[in-house]
C-alpha cells in the first residue's frame, strides 16, 4: 500500500507540473498559400493530431510616428524593410475547397485569410496551440529602438497583445474589427534575430514586460497564455543575452539548431547544416552542433525543460564541389539552386532519389551528385534527435517550416515520435 500511494504521489506531482509532455511544434509561414500549401493538407493527413504547437510567422514591428514601436496592421505593403500582408493574415478569402472544414469564405466575415483557417484547425485539434511570431530574420530592426526604455517597453508590447490576443484588426475589405481575432492565438514568440552587444538587458526587459502583460491578460479570461522566443543556439550570438534571466520568462526556448554551414560561404569548404554531433575532422575552429548549443544554453543557465530543439525542413547546399569524400568538407565554386540561392526544401530533394551518404558520427546525411552537394535531414537524422531529446530530458522539437516537408508530411511524422 505503501509503494502504491508513493507511485501517486509522484504521479500527481507530475501532472501538477513537475513534468511536461513533449512539445512538437512547426513555424507555419504566412507566404507559404503562395506556394500552393494549405491547412487543410496537413489536418487531413493526420499529421496535425501530432502537433502541440504551431507558430505563424511573420508579424512585423514599427516604427510610429510619435518615435514608438508597435505591432500594425490593416494594410499591404511590399518594402521588405517594413512589410505587411494582412490580406494574407485575414482577409483573404479562402473557398470551400481550400479551407480545413470545407466552408468559403464570405464577404463581411470578420475572420478570414490564414488566421481563420488556423482557428479551424484548432477546433479540429483542441490539443493545439498557435503562437504569433514576431520579427524573423528581415523584421527585426526595430526591436532595438521599441525595447530602449519601460514606457517603450510597454507601449509596443500592448500593442501587440491588443491586435492579436485581444483580436482587434484593422478593418480591411469587410473584415476584421474588434475581438475579430481572440479565439486565434494562445500566445507570442518573440523572433528577435539577433540582439546586438548593447541589447542585453533589454532583451531580457522585453520578455518580462511579455511576461506580466500576458499575466495580466489570463488573469482577466483565466488563460494561461505562452511566451516563447525563437533564439539562436551559436556562442556568438548568445554573449549578447543573459540566458539564464530571460529564460525565467519563456514557456520555452525555440533553439535554431541550424543553419550551421551554408552556401553564404560560396567557396565552402561544405559541412553539415544541422548536426546532431560535432565532427573534430571537420576543421571548424569552433565545432557546431545541436548537442553543443544544448549544452550551450544549459550550462548559461536554461534549464532543461525549456529548450526545444529546432530541426531545418529544408537543405544547405554548395555547387562546383570537388569530389574527395563525395563532397564532404571540400572546396565549392558557389552557392546550390533551389527555391533560393543555397537552399531547397526537403519535398524536392527527397523526390530526386539521389544516393544518401550518412556520417555515423555527427548523425547528419548529405547527397553528392555532379559536383552539387547538399546536406539536411530526412525522417532518419530526425528520429535520433527525437532520441537526444528523450535522453536529455529536454522540451522536444520544432521545425522551419511545415510547407516544406513532403506530401506525406514524413518529417512531421518523425518529429512526433519524441512524444513515445
Amino acid at each position: 500500500m505503501r509503494t502504491r500511494l508513493s507511485c501517486l504521489a509522484i504521479a500527481a506531482a507530475l501532472l501538477a507540473g513537475g513534468a511536461h509532455a513533449a512539445e512538437v511544434g512547426s513555424y507555419y509561414t504566412g507566404w507559404s498559400i503562395g506556394k500552393g500549401f494549405r491547412l487543410k493538407q496537413l489536418d487531413q493527413s493526420g499529421a496535425a493530431a501530432g502537433y502541440t504547437y504551431l507558430v505563424y510567422a511573420f508579424e512585423n514591428v514599427y516604427k510610429m510616428p510619435d518615435g514608438g514601436v508597435r505591432c500594425d496592421s490593416g494594410r499591404d505593403s511590399e518594402d521588405t524593410a517594413n512589410g505587411m500582408n494582412a490580406t494574407l493574415d485575414y482577409a483573404r478569402r479562402f473557398t470551400a475547397d481550400e479551407s480545413v472544414d470545407g466552408s468559403a469564405d464570405r464577404p463581411g466575415q470578420a475572420l478570414a485569410g490564414n488566421f481563420n483557417q488556423l482557428a479551424q484547425l484548432k477546433k479540429r485539434h483542441p490539443q493545439l496551440k498557435v503562437l504569433v511570431a514576431l520579427g524573423g530574420g528581415e523584421w527585426s530592426h526595430q526591436f532595438p529602438a521599441g525595447a530602449a526604455t519601460p514606457a517603450l517597453r510597454s507601449a509596443l508590447v500592448s500593442s501587440c497583445i491588443n491586435l492579436y490576443l485581444r483580436g482587434n484588426l484593422p478593418k480591411l475589405d469587410g473584415h476584421g474589427g474588434i475581438g475579430a481575432a481572440a479565439a486565434v492565438f494562445d500566445g507570442i514568440d518573440l523572433d528577435w534575430e539577433h540582439p546586438g552587444p548593447d541589447d542585453k538587458a533589454n532583451f531580457t526587459l522585453l520578455l518580462e514586460e511579455f511576461r506580466r502583460q500576458l499575466d495580466a491578460l489570463g488573469k482577466e479570461n483565466g488563460k494561461r497564455y505562452l511566451l516563447t522566443a525563437a533564439i539562436n543556439s551559436t556562442g556568438d550570438k548568445m554573449r549578447h543575452t543573459d540566458p539564464a534571466a530571460y529564460s525565467r520568462s519563456l514557456d520555452w526556448i525555440n533553439l535554431m539548431t541550424y543553419d550551421f554551414h551554408g552556401a553564404w560561404s560560396k567557396q565552402g569548404p561544405t559541412g553539415f547544416q544541422s548536426n546532431l554531433y560535432s565532427d573534430p575532422a571537420s576543421g571548424d575552429a569552433s565545432p557546431r552542433s545541436v548537442d553543443a548549443g544544448v549544452k550551450r544554453f544549459m550550462k548559461a543557465g536554461v534549464p532543461a525543460e525549456k529548450i526545444v530543439v529546432g530541426v531545418p525542413f529544408y537543405a544547405r547546399g554548395w555547387s562546383g564541389v570537388s569530389p574527395a569524400n563525395n563532397g564532404l568538407y571540400q572546396p565549392a565554386t558557389g552557392a546550390a539552386q533551389g527555391f533560393e540561392e543555397g537552399a531547397e526544401q526537403y519535398s524536392t530533394i527527397a523526390a530526386r532519389g539521389l544516393k544518401v551518404f550518412y556520417h555515423p558520427l555527427t548523425r547528419q546525411l548529405w547527397t553528392y551528385d555532379k559536383g552539387t552537394f547538399w546536406t539536411y535531414d530526412d525522417p532518419r537524422v530526425i528520429r535520433e534527435k527525437a532520441a537526444y531529446v528523450r535522453k536529455q530530458g529536454l522540451r522536444g522539437l520544432m521545425s522551419w517550416s511545415l510547407d516544406q516537408d513532403d506530401a506525406a508530411f514524413s518529417l512531421s511524422r518523425a518529429m512526433q515520435e519524441v512524444r513515445q
